[in-house]
């Protein structure tokens, strides 16, 4: 089930977080007359019992790692220890498994956010009811469990976080100074939790919690008011602070401006400093339930959030359904959390977006799972009651470029998207399917496989569509993403035949790498560029030909 929700939110509808949205590369007035991506791979993993990926993220060597959970112990899946385990899958860049690995106890396991960490391994966060095993220090009940890996799976660390309460741990990320930043939610007010605002009844918080390098508490924030507050998301910010993204039923404390009954949810964005101090918080939404599930910085210093909303009035137009269904909702919000647009995606049915990426040309791909056969969406594999994959492609304003549905026959639900250094898409979900778009499932039909899916890049790298006018003029967008620590894509424009010049300097102007000198026909170029050998820092990317000279600025967190 979608890591918003935990253990907390067990209703009878399966939610997903899906799919996949792909850009093309090519200035805006030619946007309409792209198609989506073709499948260049999918894979299902793990085995007879029950199997789900909740996080992918490309590596360093072009393959992929994916953070989920199995109850499985055949199939793809080897030394299963208690009821759930953290399962954790390294794949090369076609798909192949190259490691996988089982991470917990006796008891519930799960791992809902990953990603690479500086020196090669891995950084995985989600919930543990274990106390043996791989696990050590349980606080009582579910804790926030957080595992450095080696590049190879080997565990370097573990650390359990919480109270006697329930925690759970839904997001994570390495800071720029090499430790981590966790979000997710706490029902506690003692052990590592400080400053629970709710009570015993309505006690979650969400709960942010800075780590060093080495695991260690360096600061914890509880944020919320006297009713149910869940983290789902956050991002480290340009300024150095963060972003935190989730929902919110409470009215007091550090909430404002609810928009509906007690009873139901606010998106609810909060951006803290660096230390952790409230700068501004920001409810969003109507008067039904509204559930953010993803949120990441844009490149203008904005942000957008990605979730799904029952309402169609407050901050909600253009809801699709009637208030018993949900719309995919987008809003994209200023540097001070200020609306510039929103969009509601869907259908009469009910539509999910649970995963959201700026892509290198300055618009958006969300990923989530639709049930809808009309509106926004087509291309449907099932029923109603059997939901597919849904990508969106949006543009910079937030229209859509393509949509695609991903699946087969039963229901299929994708949690997780980003897009790759070729310009594609890789998507990580759980898939009931046998048939369609889905091959190889392991397990029978009322037990999902982890289902990844990779999509082609709807223009290859470089390459001007066959009739289309040639782009000008000059161009060069803003690299994402931005920070980075593995792995960032310059994107440009070339108008015409010319010779090009794409270095990367210091602040001070001395050039660090040279990454093209040659000649390029017309088009538009992506380069994927890992920073490999430079230390944490602000540098320059310098496109020139002739007499232009085009200048964009990148950092780099270590």
């Amino acid at each position: 089930m979608r890591q918003l929700f935990g253990l907390f939110l067990k209703i009878s509808l399966k939610i997903g977080i899906a799919a996949l949205l792909a850009a093309f590369l090519l200035p805006k007035s030619l946007h309409s007359q792209q198609t989506p991506p073709a499948i260049e791979w999918q894979q299902s993993l793990g085995g007879s019992s029950i199997d789900n990926a909740y996080a992918i993220t490309q590596t360093n060597d072009g393959g992929y790692i994916v953070a989920g959970s199995s109850t499985s112990s055949d199939g793809d899946v080897t030394r299963h220890r208690g009821l759930v385990d953290s399962w954790i899958v390294k794949l090369t860049s076609a798909g192949a498994i190259q490691w996988q690995k089982s991470l917990g106890g006796s008891d519930h396991d799960y791992a809902y956010s990953i990603q690479q960490t500086s020196n090669g391994g891995y950084i995985i966060a989600g919930m543990s009811y274990s106390n043996d095993g791989d696990v050590s220090g349980n606080h009582g009940l579910s804790d926030c469990w957080i595992v450095q890996l080696t590049s190879a799976g080997g565990i370097e660390w573990q650390k359990t976080l919480g109270g006697s309460g329930s925690e759970e741990a839904t997001s994570i990320q390495q800071a720029s100074d090499g430790g981590y930043i966790v979000a997710g939610w706490s029902q506690s007010t003692d052990g590592d939790v400080t400053g629970n605002h709710g009570s015993a009844d309505s006690s979650d918080d969400y709960w942010i919690v800075k780590l060093t390098s080495g695991g260690e508490v360096e600061w914890q924030k509880s944020l919320g008011g006297s009713n149910y507050d869940r983290a789902s998301s956050i991002a480290q910010t340009s300024d150095g602070g963060y972003v935190v993204a989730g929902w919110s039923l409470s009215n007091d404390g550090d909430v404002t401006s609810h928009h509906g009954s007690a009873d139901f949810s606010d998106f609810w964005l909060v951006k803290l400093t660096s230390a952790g101090a409230m700068e501004w918080q920001k409810s969003l939404g109507g008067s039904y339930p509204d559930y953010a599930s993803s949120v990441v910085q844009t490149s203008d210093g904005g942000y957008i959030v990605a979730g799904w909303s029952q309402s169609s009035d407050g901050d909600v137009t253009g809801h699709h359904g009637s208030a018993d269904s949900t719309d995919a909702w987008i809003v994209k919000l200023t540097d001070a959390g200020v609306i510039q647009w929103q969009r509601s995606l869907g259908g009469a049915s009910d539509d999910y977006a649970n995963s959201v990426e700026q892509t290198t040309d300055g618009g958006y791909i969300v990923a989530g799972w639709s049930s809808s056969i009309d509106g926004d969406v087509t291309g449907r594999h099932g029923s109603v009651a059997t939901p597919d994959y849904w990508i969106v492609q949006l543009t910079s304003g937030g229209e859509i470029e393509w949509q695609k549905s991903l699946g087969g026959g039963r229901e299929d639900y994708a949690n997780s998207i980003q897009q790759t250094t070729d310009g594609g898409y890789i998507v990580a979900g759980e898939s009931f399917s046998s048939a369609g778009d889905v091959t190889g499932h392991h397990g029978l039909s009322e037990s999902p496989d982890c289902w990844i899916v990779k999509l082609t890049p709807p223009n290859p790298t470089g390459v001007k569509p066959t009739g289309l006018p040639t782009p000008s003029p000059w161009a060069m967008n803003a690299n994402y993403p931005n920070p980075f620590s593995t792995t960032t894509t310059i994107t440009f424009t070339v108008p015409e035949r010319s010779f090009v010049r794409l270095s990367v300097d210091t602040e001070q102007g001395v050039e660090v790498a040279r990454l093209i000198e040659e000649q390029l026909e017309a088009g538009e170029y992506r380069v994927p560029f890992s920073g490999d050998g430079l230390a944490s820092g602000t540098y320059l990317y310098r496109l020139t030909s002739g007499s232009t000279s085009l200048v964009g600025k990148m950092t780099v967190v270590r």
